[in-house]
């Protein structure tokens, strides 16, 4: 065989230059978020099926659901709810073919987080 010279090149770039977008961020806290709420509805599955079940174990669920872990869960559930209701907007609008300059792109992502944890205290401050 004969001997093939071997180029040295350069490693991908990969993370070293890499700059998170917040376009990329909202993208990954959706599919988080989504996949976050399973929590929250294992959790109030769980409740309702312990008050369907026994007294006992309804007291078992019901101290877990009002507890700190609960109360976090809940909270964290209500706040995904937000954040997952418009990101969806925001895709909605994407569909649409408007929105798609980086520049506004990033206004709606910033718009989605920040309008998600608004909401949150909002809907916490009424209930």
């Amino acid at each position: 065989m004969a001997d093939v010279k071997r180029v040295e090149r350069p490693l991908s770039p990969h993370l070293q230059i890499y700059r998170p977008q917040l376009t990329s961020l909202t993208s990954i806290l959706t599919r988080i978020t989504g996949n976050a709420l399973i929590v929250g509805v294992l959790l109030a599955v769980w409740w309702l099926l312990a008050a369907a079940t026994s007294p006992e174990y309804f007291e078992t669920a019901n101290a877990v659901a009002t507890s700190w872990f609960g109360d976090l869960v809940f909270t964290g559930s209500l706040w995904a709810v937000w954040y997952h209701y418009l990101a969806g907007l925001r895709h909605l609008y994407f569909d649409a073919g408007k929105g798609l300059e980086i520049e506004t792109a990033e206004k709606l992502g910033l718009g989605v987080i920040v309008g998600s944890v608004v909401l949150t205290i909002i809907t916490i401050i009424l209930v």
